[in-house]
């Protein structure tokens, strides 16, 4: 690849990755929002129904003045597929969707949310050592996709190492999880949770698995999305019948003695975008 075609990819990569950025922190998912109306036409107590729509009108005001749904813009967390044979060296493409980011958090724009773990100095920009995460695989096209993720939520999620023996306890894990984070993550929330695998895979499957879409569950995402609601826990804490918009599972085969278990929560502003790279 010429230096001219080069530069020419980055910056679609950049121009694609702060388009995509603006996308998610503006305009929640048809799906996310077919399931938050669904949730307060079924809701009957006052108080839950309240809440419900005030989520509802903070989705209209963000659209209507072009402004994120959450003060709190989240950690990006970014995946890109990326075709074979593609002639650029993964660290560009990683420079490419920081200087997106970049760009983004002036343009959107986003809060400064990263932070040195221990001296708590901040960035300035949202970028940092191993910030944001940037998860590449094999596609069929150059696409990006973001999902911010705000610390309300990801400081409630969960890991468990349980034993091979207990498949029956992954339900009552992952409701005990939600019930200990009680209204801290903006309920309803969806939820996310990674099976199996090792540790660390166990909690990247639960993330991706909150970029899957809410509008259809299997029997067991749904028996547990049942089990949850029936805490009562409902919308902003204050109960209902919507404590969770949907549970989504992603597995991975693990080691015989092994059982990890993975819960990553989402508010119920589930944001996520995806963009094609046009060059």
């Amino acid at each position: 690849m010429h230096a001219s075609e080069e530069q020419t990819l980055k910056k679609a990569v950049s121009d694609a990755t702060l388009a995509c950025i603006h996308e998610a922190e503006v305009f929640l998912p048809s799906d996310v929002k077919a399931a938050i109306e669904a949730a307060y036409e079924a809701e009957t107590d006052s108080v839950a129904r309240g809440e419900l729509a005030n989520i509802r009108a903070n989705i209209r005001e963000a659209e209507r003045l072009d402004i994120p749904l959450c003060q709190d813009t989240g950690i990006v967390v970014i995946y890109l597929t990326v075709p074979h044979g593609l002639s650029i060296h993964e660290s560009q493409l990683k420079d490419a969707v920081y200087d997106g980011l970049r760009r983004a958090t002036q343009s959107v724009p986003l809060r400064p949310n990263a932070v040195d773990p221990i001296t708590r100095k901040n960035s300035g920009d949202n970028t940092g050592e191993a910030i944001p995460p940037i998860h590449m695989r094999e596609g069929p096209e150059l696409t990006i996709t973001v999902l911010p993720k705000g610390a309300g939520s990801e400081n409630v999620s969960r890991i468990g190492m349980l034993l091979p023996s207990q498949p029956e306890e992954i339900p009552s894990f992952i409701a005990e999880t939600v019930l200990l984070a009680g209204g801290r993550p903006c309920p309803p929330i969806v939820v996310g949770v990674g099976i199996g695998g090792t540790f660390d895979l166990a909690a990247a499957l639960a993330k991706e698995a909150l970029l899957l879409p809410i509008d259809s569950m299997d029997p067991f995402e749904a028996g547990i999305c049942d089990a949850i609601n029936e805490l009562g826990i409902g919308p902003m804490g204050l109960g209902g019948k919507t404590t969770a918009l949907a549970v989504k599972v992603k597995k991975a085969h693990c080691h015989t003695a092994s059982l990890p278990v993975a819960v990553n929560i989402q508010c119920w502003a589930c944001r996520r975008a995806t963009r094609k790279v046009v060059v």
